[in-house]
């Protein structure tokens, strides 16, 4: 279905910003068949080389703004800090009925309308970083202006780097971007304490890096390959009296373990996220 949608667009898909994760969009809609043509990037600070491998590939990169033609999409991924000096430059791209999607971590519905006309069709999304494999999950929230079709259209754009999940509340947003925006780090962490814990148990450093690691992300893809809730998933390798029970018995204990500790994280970066949106 998506790529019916990307190859359907009335007008060009405008990309302000083509970093990492902005890069990484483009390249998912031109694999779900986003006719190069249709792409516009729109970023000064782009290599060189990235740049003259785009314009090869039939994107138009960094036209002068008179030969954009009306924009079916305008997506804003550059960094939410320079957000109200980039956003201004490429507003007036917008026309009557284009969709802007802001990937601009704590950047509001209300700070995207004060930049676009009325009525101008908005959607907040967060992605996370595995987007960089095609493995993202982004969480949106569309203004009310936004229809059906417009709902559509954003889905397929951010379902070109995993999946997408919908929220009505901006306020939910925060404890989203907690989640799944800062959660690959708390992943991360998992993985370098678990490898430290190895080495402080005896392990080789080299040796407890590399189990740890292969521990993370097969535990991660066995999640992601089965039905079964991850509660149960861990129960089943959980034998009465064994060492695994030994283990749990510390990371689960009521007040001091890994359920406390995670949901003050999450609390926390929910709290920085209202602040930063201000």
């Amino acid at each position: 279905m998506s790529d019916v949608v990307l190859k359907d667009l009335s007008g060009p898909v405008v990309l302000l910003g083509a970093g990492k994760m902005g890069g990484a969009m483009l390249e998912g809609w031109l694999k779900l068949g986003l006719p190069p043509h249709l792409a516009v990037v729109i970023d000064p600070h782009l290599p060189d080389s990235v740049a003259l491998a785009l314009k090869a590939r039939g994107v138009a990169v960094n036209p002068p703004a008179h030969v954009v033609a009306a924009p079916a999409v305008l997506l804003l991924a550059v960094k939410p800090q320079v957000a109200p000096d980039a956003v201004p430059q490429v507003a007036p791209l917008a026309r009557p009925g284009t969709l802007v999607v802001s990937i601009m971590a704590g950047r509001t519905l209300a700070f995207l309308a004060d930049h676009f006309p009325d009525g101008t069709p908005l959607v907040r999304a967060i992605p996370n970083t595995p987007a960089a494999i095609g493995r993202g999950v982004s969480v949106a929230v569309p203004s009310a202006t936004v229809s059906t079709a417009d709902r559509a259209l954003a889905s397929a754009l951010l379902g070109a780097i995993g999946i997408v999940e919908w929220v009505d509340d901006e306020a939910l947003m925060d404890a989203a971007t907690a989640v799944s925006g800062s959660g690959p780090a708390y992943v991360f962490l998992l993985a370098e304490v678990l490898a430290e814990a190895g080495r402080a148990a005896g392990l080789p450093a080299d040796l407890s890096a590399r189990i740890a690691r292969a521990t993370v992300s097969g535990s991660g893809a066995l999640l992601d390959a089965s039905d079964l809730p991850a509660a149960t998933l861990r129960q089943n390798v959980t034998s009465p009296g064994g060492t695994t029970a030994a283990a749990l018995a510390v990371l689960m204990h009521e007040a001091r373990g890994f359920g406390p500790l995670m949901e003050a994280a999450v609390a926390a970066a929910t709290r920085r996220g209202k602040e930063l949106a201000g």
